[in-house]
């Protein structure tokens, strides 16, 4: 099947001179990827930390062009676009720092010694590249969280091959920044298939279940994602599945916040759930607000900024449309009421926000509704009475990706808070909105199922290579034979840790 670009302000469908990937061709290139990543794997680190900066400044000599299809194929603009094109190139330099710096090999270097338990042979450990990495593109983000995004970065970091299921949304896009990383592999001299790319739904299903596969990072909706992790999970050989796949993202505003603030927080809200037309894995989708004369400022000043708006384009035609199906759907439950609505783009996938008010009654005779991620800028405002019950509702929730907590200095709600949060999502957020995922060391952009279908990892930040590598201990090996990175000398000056001293 033909692929072809739409474009979501004019409505233009444009072929592409693409094609869907055959199954057969799958299978060839994550057969050539396999072979490229049993010799990268070889390679010095310095040799892939330079291939990550040669893989963004390839990016930065296309810029124009790559930002130009992006927002034909987003209407994101090219303000957006331009910010997201240099996320996407600090994060591919990024974990070139986090090849050099060596730390996630996680070097162990324990010395033939006596124990309680008897001799102990010479043992050393370290982290390994698995082998062929499967990425899916996300919609929301052409390029940050797509071809050339996180997943790619960590997966080629780690020394790994790359197979990329390009997303629909964004074809020409996607082939862009993947010849963008192409050409600068090529410049490298790395092998033939160390970065590939695929198109088309059938292509992503032969890519999961491809032998070659170790391991798939996905973003994306919670359905598309299901679907992928239980075939990753019924291969005859498994492979972890690792899917950031969403979530309502509670944010609650204490009593005295509200007290001290209203207005700014009312207008901060209604501005992070319509940021990007609310089309952020992040954004806050259920907000609790207290009863009383400053929450009902609150809620005011966040329905005022909110139809302020004049709408914005989606990514596409099909989004627009489930979304504004599930405000439909909200608008006829009872309990839930209408506050505000934004005037409606008038893009081809345009669209408006919306905000809705319940209590806490209404959440938990409708919970299924209201913890279900809509994807757009729509959010439920819950009113309560107390911290009692609000925990308690609070406690009922999702897992989510992030818990906000908005609260006064010394606020004596903010320890409870804070405690309901920590147990429930992978980021807590204090006196700030959740939109907006930063790369560092730091970051954790991830939670318990279902945001994600692996807790303890992340898909943003330093750690993200962890998903992968795989421990290999290496008993009784003559030094000669030696990874680098185990050697007593240290040729590679990296932490190691010798005899259960950490040495930097």
């Amino acid at each position: 099947m033909s692929v072809q670009s739409y474009n979501p302000t004019t409505g233009e469908v444009t072929p592409t001179g693409f094609a869907d990937t055959s199954s057969d061709d799958v299978s060839r290139l994550c057969s050539r990827g396999a072979r490229a990543a049993a010799v990268v794997a070889n390679y010095p680190l310095h040799w892939r930390a330079a291939l990550l900066d040669a893989m963004a400044d390839a990016l930065e000599d296309d810029a124009v062009t790559i930002r130009a299809l992006a927002d034909a194929e987003t209407g994101l603009g090219d303000g957006r676009l331009t910010g997201e094109l240099k996320r996407t190139c600090f994060q591919l330099r990024f974990f070139a720092g986090v090849v050099r710096d060596g730390a996630y090999l996680e070097a162990s270097i324990d010395h033939p010694t006596d124990s309680p338990m008897g001799p102990l042979p010479d043992l050393r450990r370290q982290l390994e590249p698995l082998g062929v990495v499967g990425v899916f593109g996300a919609s929301n983000f052409p390029l940050a969280f797509s071809v050339p995004g996180g997943d790619t970065a960590s997966a080629l970091a780690a020394g790994c091959a790359v197979v990329v299921k390009a997303h629909p949304a964004h074809p020409r896009t996607s082939h862009a920044t993947f010849s963008a990383l192409e050409r600068a592999a090529r410049e490298m001299d790395a092998p033939e298939g160390l970065v590939s790319l695929v198109f088309g739904v059938e292509a992503g299903v032969a890519l999961v279940n491809d032998p070659a596969i170790a391991a798939v990072g996905f973003t994306g909706s919670y359905a598309a994602g299901r679907h992928l992790f239980d075939l990753a999970s019924t291969r005859a050989v498994p492979i972890p599945f690792y899917g950031e796949l969403g979530s309502v993202n509670p944010l609650v505003v204490s009593r005295r916040a509200a007290a001290q603030r209203a207005t700014a927080l009312g207008e901060g809200l209604a501005g992070s759930v319509t940021l990007g037309s609310g089309q952020f894995c992040t954004k806050p989708g259920l907000l609790f607000v207290p009863t009383g004369d400053d929450g009902d400022e609150l809620v005011r000043a966040a329905a005022t900024a909110l139809a302020a708006g004049a709408g914005a384009t989606m990514l596409s035609g099909a989004i627009r449309d489930r979304y504004e199906a599930a405000v439909a759907h909200l608008t006829a439950v009872a309990g839930i009421r209408p506050l505000a609505t934004s005037a409606t783009s008038t893009s081809a996938a345009g669209s408006f926000a919306a905000l809705f008010e319940m209590d806490l009654a209404t959440l938990a005779r409708e919970r299924e509704v209201a913890v279900t991620e809509v994807f757009g800028a729509v959010a439920l405002i819950v009113r309560y009475d107390s911290l009692d019950e609000l925990l308690a509702s609070l406690a009922g929730l999702e897992p989510a990706l992030t818990f906000t907590v908005h609260a006064a200095d010394d606020d004596p709600d903010a320890p409870a808070l804070l405690a309901a949060g920590r147990a429930q999502a992978g980021r807590v957020i204090v006196n700030a909105f959740p939109t907006g995922v930063g790369v560092s060391w730091s970051m954790h952009h991830g939670g318990p199922h279902p945001a994600s279908t692996n807790s303890l990892h992340t898909s943003v930040g330093a750690s993200a290579i962890r998903r992968w590598l795989r421990p290999v201990c290496y008993q009784g090996v003559p030094a000669a034979w030696l990874p680098e990175a185990l050697r007593d000398d240290n040729p590679l000056g990296i932490p190691q840790r010798v005899d259960g001293v950490l040495r930097v």
